[in-house]
């Protein structure tokens, strides 16, 4: 049976909706008209149809992620779906070459999704971006182990009228940081601020210094939510940014002020987030670290060079043979010095190799390459692997909190 792989017509956006409600169970809601439906533009798209019917559906979103303090083209992949009768017969395998070859020529060096299974994606050379880390502690437990709290005084406002400072903030947060999207103002608006009927409305506190917004938590705060006589309330935390240690002391000791509150949730705080190393009692955050989003390079070379670097050092890195993206194989002198850095073709001798997958966690910073090398994911003596730790460490770990 032959399929035809391309994006669909605005007239089958329609087949689009009814793949994602049907493959995702109704979590973006059923029938046609549903949030998979209205988030995408048919040229996002790219699905294998089989005469008028799509087999399979698949779109990528065009982001911008910072990339420890450069900038890199993702393409957000989502919506991905295959009806169970026309399963096992290598649809998305056909689709994820394509789109590949599509992103390098549309200059998006990288992509990047949230995976429905670590397994599927894994075959086609995504390694994870970072983690998530889980919080859920009681307002009486966030107390700081010197005895201080913050000094600086939060102003809330409803998340909306906020936007203009937060936006500020954010743009300065996330500038050194590696995974973190360039947020449009539709998703601003649609993601990060939307209010629903479960959660309520959705406020914002800033931090200010003398001269300036510090910081800022956009949060929920609903009745009921916790089994305690007399603190039955849940908070929430959406999206929380700081620019100094004493604006992230002073926005957690808003929040310990809310003396109904039984319980503050934060699903999608980075690994590196200070707080469990701030408090008296840390294991009264009961966290623990989750899955995040999966990330590949799809042009090696442009990659590197839109990348960000604080390290130097010269290496020649040889990329095992990969279907997928076949131009990113051989063997690639890596350079390094200055804050920049290039990738070139060589005919010189590996001092390393490793696939595609591994290149991907090292090129991300969620892995260095004395642990890969440890592991077996990457052969070589232990200069190079000095060499590439000093090329590709990040300053932050690697964190994605946006949900596409």
């Amino acid at each position: 049976m032959t399929f035809d792989i391309r994006p669909a017509r605005a007239e089958e956006m329609d087949q689009f909706g009814l793949m994602g409600a049907y493959s995702y169970a109704g979590a973006f809601g059923d029938g046609a008209d549903n949030v998979v439906r209205h988030s995408h533009q048919p040229e996002w798209t790219l699905c294998a149809f089989d005469g008028p019917t799509m087999a399979t559906s698949y779109a990528a979103f065009p982001f911008t992620i910072r990339a420890n303090g450069g900038t890199l083209a993702y393409a957000g992949i989502t919506a991905v779906g295959t009806r169970p009768e026309y399963r096992r017969r290598g649809l998305l395998r056909q689709i994820m070459t394509q789109a590949f070859a599509e992103q390098r020529e549309r200059g998006q060096s990288v992509a990047g999704l949230w995976a429905s299974q670590a397994a599927i994606y894994q075959r086609y050379g995504f390694a994870a971006l970072g983690a998530r880390r889980q919080y859920s502690v009681d307002t009486v437990d966030i107390q700081f182990h010197d005895g201080m709290t913050g000094t600086l005084t939060p102003e809330r406002h409803t998340a909306t009228d906020a936007l203009d400072p937060v936006k500020t903030i954010y743009r300065d947060f996330i500038a050194g940081r590696f995974g973190y999207l360039h947020r449009a103002q539709v998703m601003w608006r649609d993601t990060v601020m939307a209010a629903t009927d479960e959660s309520g409305p959705v406020w914002c506190a800033l931090v200010h210094n003398e001269h300036e917004p510090r910081g800022y938590v956009i949060y929920t705060l609903r009745a009921n939510k916790v089994k305690h006589a007399a603190r039955g309330q849940e908070i929430v935390i959406r999206d929380l940014a700081w620019l100094d240690a004493e604006a992230y002391r002073s926005l957690w000791s808003y929040l310990s002020q809310h003396d109904l509150v039984g319980r503050i949730v934060w699903e999608n705080a980075p690994v590196d987030d200070p707080l469990v190393d701030l408090l008296a009692e840390p294991r009264m955050l009961h966290h623990r670290d989750a899955e995040g989003t999966w990330f590949r390079v799809v042009d090696l070379p442009q990659a590197v060079r839109e990348r960000g670097y604080d390290g130097s050092g010269s290496v020649v890195v040889e990329i095992e043979p990969d279907t997928l993206t076949p131009w990113n194989n051989g063997n690639w002198l890596i350079d390094a010095a200055a804050g920049s850095a290039s990738a070139e073709h060589s005919r010189g001798e590996a001092d390393c190799r490793m696939n595609s997958r591994t290149f991907s966690a090292l090129f991300s910073g969620t892995r260095s390459a004395r642990d890969l090398q440890h592991w077996g994911l990457i052969a070589g003596p232990g200069e190079a692997m000095r060499t590439l730790d000093d090329i590709f460490h990040t300053n932050f770990a690697p964190h994605c909190p946006d949900h596409y």
